[in-house]
């Protein structure tokens, strides 16, 4: 079956960097587009970053444009969001998300993706 398997969370200052990875396996990785979404208590899961199953596309929340950069490496089934700039408002747990197709097309509802990770916390402090 499908597993996602997200992992580099931690607790950072603000203005510092992160990198998440997201292995996954059960899956022809290139065929599926893979997105990050975070939820922070209290608040509904919320889109962050998407790429196509070939990479050549890349698709980022206005609030993390400019300071986030999500890339895969289909040879290793694993998908990074690299994170820069981190600011407080960032805290949340972090998921990791494959769609079944390869392309994003405006996929930006969590309700677009079929399969998901157990989340990583991320934690900013001012």
């Amino acid at each position: 079956q499908v597993q996602l398997v997200e992992s580099g969370g931690g607790l950072v200052q603000a203005g510092g960097s992160l990198r998440l990875s997201c292995a996954a396996s059960g899956l022809t990785f290139s065929s599926y587009a893979m997105g990050w979404f975070r939820q922070a208590p209290g608040k509904e899961r919320e889109f962050v970053a998407a790429i196509t199953g070939a990479g050549g596309n890349r698709y980022y929340a206005d609030s993390v444009k400019g300071r986030f950069t999500i890339s895969r490496d289909n040879a290793k089934n694993t998908v990074y969001p690299q994170m820069n700039s981190l600011k407080p408002e960032d805290t949340a747990v972090y998921y990791c998300a494959a769609r079944k197709s390869p392309y994003v097309r405006g996929s930006y509802s969590p309700y677009e993706y079929d399969y998901w990770g157990q989340g990583t916390q991320v934690t900013v402090s001012s």
